[in-house]
């Protein structure tokens, strides 16, 4: 398929429009003082032809704010873009179009796509833009702000594809999620973006995600797993912190010869010790008044 060929911007310079406004308002004036007080047929008629010339040169005006632009037709063919701020005059038969090249904000609306895992999930975006090309906003694509909407929506699904929402059962992996990796994730929306807008000369400027959730109909679940791999780790981490203490325990007996334990002994305190450190509830002490062989 071949692409379409893209409109180049030309920089088109207009004139001062305070000065053609004076020269227009002066013909004006002075076709109608010919017009009031005629001095004959001729007078009368060029008097007439000054209050059309007037007509004519005040047609040209137009205004101009900061960061927006003109385009510049002529019967239907793009003469240039007028980016000057302020009262401009250009040629009367120029039909003036005129663009804004201010920041827009777009915040998309909620999405419902499933992640790289198949998971279905919420996701929305908020992107700044701008026009850059004026010539390509308004010639390459038929209406620039549906088009930005469209390639976002198109883009925030792609990226929750290619993403999966978090680690899942792959934790400590370097695999990047939608979750945990907002920079990244934020740096690879940009760039979708800014390819797919670049056919209307449009430029991103920013881009955040605005909403990541799991859908409703397994928001509950995902909650009981994400409850479930953190009371995993939680135990893991105090099964580990209690051996450690009972080994640091059965070493600091023996360097310091308090008790002489044989194997059995050993395991003996090892099993109350971890009993003691894991247990969730308070342990109470149990006094042995015996031996463990009688």
């Amino acid at each position: 398929m071949q692409n379409a060929p893209i409109t180049k911007e030309v920089e088109r310079t207009s004139g001062s429009g305070y000065v053609w406004a004076a020269i227009g308002i002066v013909s004006v004036l002075a076709g109608i003082y010919m017009v009031i007080r005629p001095m004959g047929l001729v007078t009368i008629a060029i008097g007439v032809g000054l209050i059309l010339l007037g007509a004519l040169v005040l047609a040209g005006l137009y205004m101009l704010q900061p960061n927006e632009a003109a385009i510049l037709l002529l019967f239907g063919e793009y003469v240039g873009t007028d980016r000057s701020e302020g009262l401009r005059w250009a040629n009367p038969f120029y039909k003036k179009q005129k663009i804004s090249l201010r920041a827009h904000n777009l915040n998309g609306e909620r999405l419902k796509v499933n992640d790289k895992r198949g998971n279905p999930i919420e996701i929305a975006a908020a992107i700044v833009w701008r026009v850059r090309n004026t010539a390509q906003a308004v010639f390459d694509v038929e209406d620039y702000d549906e088009y930005v909407r469209v390639q976002a929506e198109t883009s925030v699904r792609y990226l929750a594809s290619s993403y999966a929402y978090d680690e899942g059962e792959h934790e400590g992996s370097d695999e990047p999620t939608l979750r945990a990796s907002q920079s990244k994730v934020t740096a690879a929306l940009i760039r979708e973006l800014a390819d797919r807008l670049e056919p209307a000369g449009i430029v991103v400027e920013d881009a955040k995600l605005t909403h990541l959730a799991y859908a409703p109909e397994i928001a509950q679940v995902m909650l009981r797993r994400q409850q479930a791999e953190a009371i995993i780790a939680a135990r893991s981490k105090i099964v580990h912190g209690a051996v450690s203490m009972v080994e640091m325990a059965l070493r600091e007996l023996s360097e310091k010869s308090v008790v002489q334990l044989d194997e059995e002994r050993k395991a003996a305190m090892v099993s109350n010790l971890l009993v003691v450190l894991c247990g969730e509830t308070e342990v109470s002490p149990v006094i042995n008044a015996g031996t463990l062989y009688q």
